[in-house]
């Protein structure tokens, strides 16, 4: 049985809120299904940098002495938060690298200099894509790789789905779909050229534009965005889907990522077609399992031949061969191991250094 118990509180703090003449807060809302605690602090506006991140260490502290928190794991998705944790004493620190940050539009300069000093704080550092576990391996002594994993359950409900969403339902076929951010790591320009050569594809965006001007994205008959969706609606629109797509554009942002939607379009049965992100090549490629596309033509070959061979029952049995190595169930579990394993080899190590040192005194005394 882990050592973490069932009685164990998880506090996950969110970016601040930013609102008009309000006192500094914490807005707490609890998960029903997980217990988990979400606390978004809500601060006034018009403050800089340094109040921003003084209030947040405040708020941080007084949750930490209200809850009587003194044995605590620290677990941070972004270097950024250093920047008003860095006094915090946790019996363990994990940094979970999910993407190179520091250079995705807009990051800032301290990005790279706050990772440091998470590295230097971490004992533990997990990665989500073998490239980016490539890189980080180079500056951390202890640096595990776990590839995107998937809630293979939730998302296969989109192969019973019968009833298509409302915005989704009048929009014609065959329908390419994509489920995510868009922003700088989305070829736009692959997306305008195969949308305008084959006006008879519907290309379906979920999603919100976040970091771009919307007014660059192309505008056509047959590609629909229709915005921001409920993780939980998700496979109701990908039912309605013929090939989910990944059409990013391969420059810095995307250099490391290793995209959830690949093993999310896999489980709701959909065929896939992405551009030659490293971490979609290997394995997704390798094993037949996504389709790559370096360009226009590229794209437009590959969805005419997915089109024609549809999801089979073959090929969703070997996608689902697959999938059953990454459920986050499996993936939570490696990493607690983990973790468990570093506790006990500190634990391990304080309980040396006391005995050092009651045995350096007991000789000092005797040489009296």
């Amino acid at each position: 049985m882990s050592r973490f118990g069932k009685n164990r509180r998880v506090f996950f703090f969110e970016e601040p809120i930013f609102e008009d003449a309000v006192e500094p807060h914490l807005r707490t809302q609890t998960c029903p299904q997980t217990g988990i605690y979400v606390l978004a602090p809500v601060l006034p506006r018009g403050l800089d940098k340094v109040q921003i991140n003084s209030l947040q260490r405040d708020l941080l502290n007084s949750l930490l002495k209200e809850n009587n928190i003194q044995d605590y794991i620290a677990w941070y998705y972004t270097p950024t938060a250093m920047e008003f944790t860095s006094a915090f004493d946790p019996k363990l620190t994990v940094y979970d690298c999910m993407d190179e940050l520091s250079a995705f539009s807009g990051a800032p300069p301290s990005m790279r200099d706050n990772e440091q000093a998470l590295f230097r704080q971490a004992q533990l550092v997990f990665t989500g894509g073998k490239s980016l576990f490539e890189a980080k391996r180079k500056q951390h002594s202890s640096v595990y790789l776990f590839p995107s994993s998937v809630d293979v359950a939730h998302f296969q409900r989109a192969r019973q789905v019968r009833e298509q969403p409302e915005d989704q339902r009048s929009i014609g076929k065959p329908r390419f779909g994509f489920a995510g951010v868009i922003d700088e790591r989305m070829d736009i320009e692959l997306l305008r050229q195969v949308a305008k050569k084959r006006p008879d594809w519907q290309f379906v965006l979920l999603g919100p534009v976040v970091k771009i001007n919307p007014a660059t994205l192309p505008s056509a008959p047959n590609i629909h965005l229709l915005g921001m969706k409920s993780y939980a609606d998700l496979p109701a629109y990908m039912s309605g889907w013929d090939v989910g797509v990944l059409p990013f554009a391969l420059n810095e942002s995307t250099r490391f990522i290793s995209p959830t939607k690949t093993p999310e379009y896999l489980a709701a049965g959909l065929r896939v077609i992405s551009t030659p992100i490293r971490d979609v090549v290997t394995p997704y490629e390798q094993l037949g399992l996504v389709s790559i596309a370096e360009n226009a033509q590229q794209f437009l070959e590959a969805g005419e031949r997915l089109l024609i061979e549809g999801s089979t029952p073959e090929f969703r049995e070997r996608a689902d061969e697959f999938l059953r190595q990454s459920s986050w169930d499996q993936t939570s579990s490696e990493m607690e191991k983990l973790m468990e394993n570093k506790l006990l080899l500190d634990n391990s190590r304080d309980a040396h250094r006391r005995t050092v040192s009651v045995d350096s005194l007991a000789e000092g005394v005797r040489n009296v």
